[in-house]
């Protein structure tokens, strides 16, 4: 016996799933559960954002959450360590781009196993919110942005014509993801620092605490000294880039 069909939306809450989500629902396409994986490390004008998006469409929005929060996994959490040198250390300290671990924990490994446990009563439909303009991260699934050959722009554009602009966040940032991910760059760093002083010096904080740095070659202290030296030299009427200012820049980090 054939199992009934869910179609499932996993909604991030940035730019492109919330297009997805609000056209699926416009053109009368089955929206049958909708997941918000909530990491923690969202900023408010996020959860305002998914709040506001649940009253519009009129559908409940499911919250799901890791039973750890990303703070013990970072400082405290005592992992299994195939590495002998790591043997010992608190946490799983930063991640990387070959080591990934607050995605796969705090977002996949919870939407996965509760998907898991529909999926004994259901066949599952999931809706994945990639944009035309991102070929490389199409990994199975269904893409409806793929389908209808939206790009990024073009998702920012249809969100805001319906009234949600995450209270200025894509005005700032390019993506809007977890705030504290060392993968962003140097830019998005320096937004950080400027916009949003509170959420940077916890970052510093939890820096300070772990074994690894923030960045290979930058740890948030560092980084809060080259940030405060470009904005120095900008004020003078100096560059920021080659090599009078990174040589100026060494000194600077000595002295930290």
């Amino acid at each position: 016996m054939e199992k009934p069909i869910k179609h499932v939306v996993s909604l991030s809450g940035g730019k492109d799933s919330t297009a997805m989500l609000l056209r699926l629902i416009e053109e009368g396409r089955p929206v049958d559960i909708i997941l918000f994986c909530d990491t923690g490390l969202e900023f408010d004008a996020m959860y305002r954002h998914i709040d506001k998006l649940e009253k519009y469409i009129g559908k409940p929005i499911t919250r799901l959450k890791s039973d750890k929060d990303f703070e013990y996994l970072l400082l405290e959490h005592m992992p299994k360590r195939k590495n002998p040198e790591l043997i010992g250390r608190k946490g799983y300290s930063w991640s990387g781009p070959r080591n990934r671990w607050c995605t796969a924990i705090l977002k996949q490994r919870v939407i996965d196993k509760h998907l898991h446990d529909i999926a004994k009563e259901y066949t599952l439909v999931q809706y994945i919110g990639i944009a035309a303009d991102e070929p490389e991260r199409i990994r199975g699934f269904n893409y409806p942005l793929v389908d209808w050959g939206m790009t990024e722009a073009d998702c920012l554009a249809f969100c805001k014509e319906r009234g949600f602009d995450w209270d200025g966040l894509y005005d700032i940032f390019h993506r809007v993801s977890c705030w504290c991910c060392p993968l962003q760059s140097f830019e998005e760093l320096r937004k950080l620092r400027k916009h949003f002083p509170q959420l940077w010096k916890k970052l510093g904080e939890w820096d300070e605490k772990t074994w690894r740095t923030y960045l290979k070659n930058y740890s948030v202290k560092q980084l809060d000294t080259r940030f405060a030296f470009e904005e120095e030299c900008l004020a003078k009427g100096l560059p920021i880039k080659g090599k009078a200012f990174f040589n100026a820049l060494r000194e600077k980090l000595k002295e930290d």
